[in-house]
C-alpha cells in the first residue's frame, strides 16, 4: 500500500448558498501532504478557495488490494446493519477481485449483514460457480451483479438492498428531484428501472437493470423493489446508496409538507461535479468506516490469508 495518498483540489465559491465550481488537478499538493485537509485562498481565482482533498490508497500487489477490498466491504455490511438498511436475507453488496476482474466477492445468501466477517465472504466467478467459500450464493445476487460488472469495467463495487425509504420512494416510480445539495449528487446521474416482474432470477433481467444503469450512472432506482449504486471503490459505492436512501427519504418528506422547490439545473449540475465526484464518494464514508471500526474492531482483524486466492 502507498503511504503517501495524491490529493486532488477543488475550488469552492465563498458565497454562502451558492453553488460549488469544481477543478481538480492531477498532482499532489504541498497543502494535502500526510492526508491532512486543508485550504487556501485562491491567489489566482479571486473569491474562491483550495481545498485539498486525500485520495483513496494504491497498492503494488494483488493480495493487499483483494484484503483491503475485503476488509472495506465488510465494514459496509456492517455500516448498512447499523443504519437499517438491510431487510432479512434480502440484500448483496459486491466487490470485483482485483486480480481476477470477472469474479466478485459478495456476502453467503442467509447471513445478516451485522454478523459478516471477511472470512465469510464467498467468492464468485462469471459462471455463477462460487470458487472460494463453502456457502451458498443468493440467485438474485448472481443474476444482479454479474450484468453489473460485465457491463461496467469501472464498477468495482455495487450495493443493492431494500432500505426502507428506498422502497417505498421506488414505488411511485420517479427519479429524485434536485432539492437538496445532497439529492444533487443524484442529478441527471441515476435513472428509473421501470416496471416490477418478481423475485430477480433471469439473467435478461439483470442485463436490462446493467443497460438502464448504462455507462456512466452511478445508481438505479428500482421501481417497486429498492436502490442500487456502484462505485470505483466499495467507499464510494456504500456511501451513494447511503446518501440516496436518505435522499429518498427526504423527498418523501417534502412531498407529504407540500411541493418542493427544485434547484435550478446549472446550479445542480455544479453541486453534482463536487458533492457527487467519484472521490467526494469516497471521501464521504470515511467517517462511517472510522465509527463502525471504533464500535467493532474485529472489522480490523485480518491476516494474510485473507488477501489470497486458494
Amino acid at each position: 500500500m502507498d503511504g503517501n495518498n495524491e490529493t486532488k483540489t477543488i475550488h469552492y465559491y465563498d458565497e454562502g448558498a451558492a453553488a460549488a465550481t469544481a477543478a481538480t488537478s492531477g498532482t499532489s499538493s504541498s497543502n494535502g501532504k500526510n492526508g491532512k485537509l486543508r485550504f487556501t485562498e485562491d491567489a489566482e481565482n479571486p473569491g474562491k478557495f483550495i481545498f485539498t482533498m486525500p485520495r483513496p490508497p494504491t497498492f503494488d500487489n494483488f493480495e493487499d488490494e483483494r484484503r483491503h477490498r475485503k476488509q472495506r466491504l465488510v465494514a459496509a455490511f456492517r455500516v448498512f446493519a447499523k443504519l437499517g438498511l438491510d431487510e432479512g436475507v434480502a440484500g448483496h453488496l459486491t466487490c470485483r477481485d482485483p486480480e481476477l476482474t470477472d469474479h466478485f466477492w459478495v456476502n453467503p445468501f442467509g447471513l445478516s449483514f451485522s454478523c459478516l466477517t471477511i472470512k465469510d465472504l464467498i467468492l464468485v466467478d462469471e459462471k455463477g460457480t462460487v470458487v472460494q467459500g463453502n456457502s451458498a450464493l443468493n440467485a438474485a445476487a448472481f443474476v444482479i451483479h454479474s450484468k453489473i460488472h460485465a457491463a461496467r469495467p469501472d464498477a468495482i463495487a455495487a450495493c443493492h438492498s431494500h432500505s426502507m425509504h428506498g422502497k417505498a420512494f421506488s414505488s411511485l416510480g420517479v427519479p429524485l428531484l434536485p432539492i437538496t445539495q445532497d439529492a444533487c449528487i443524484f442529478y441527471e446521474h441515476h435513472a428509473v428501472f421501470p416496471g416490477f416482474n418478481g423475485v430477480v432470477a433471469d439473467e435478461v433481467e439483470g442485463a436490462r437493470m446493467a443497460e438502464t444503469l448504462g455507462d456512466s450512472r452511478k445508481a438505479l432506482i428500482l421501481q417497486n423493489h429498492g436502490l442500487l449504486t456502484v462505485g470505483k471503490s466499495v467507499d464510494e459505492a456504500a456511501f451513494w446508496f447511503i446518501a440516496l436512501d436518505r435522499c429518498c427519504r427526504a423527498q418523501l418528506l417534502a412531498m407529504a409538507a407540500g411541493e418542493p422547490r427544485c434547484i435550478s439545473h446549472q446550479v445542480a449540475l455544479e453541486s453534482r461535479d463536487t458533492v457527487g465526484s467519484t472521490l467526494a464518494g469516497w471521501f464521504s464514508f470515511q467517517p462511517y468506516y472510522q465509527q463502525i471500526t471504533k464500535e467493532q474492531p474485529d472489522i480490523l482483524e485480518v491476516d494474510e490469508e485473507d488477501g489470497k486466492i486458494h
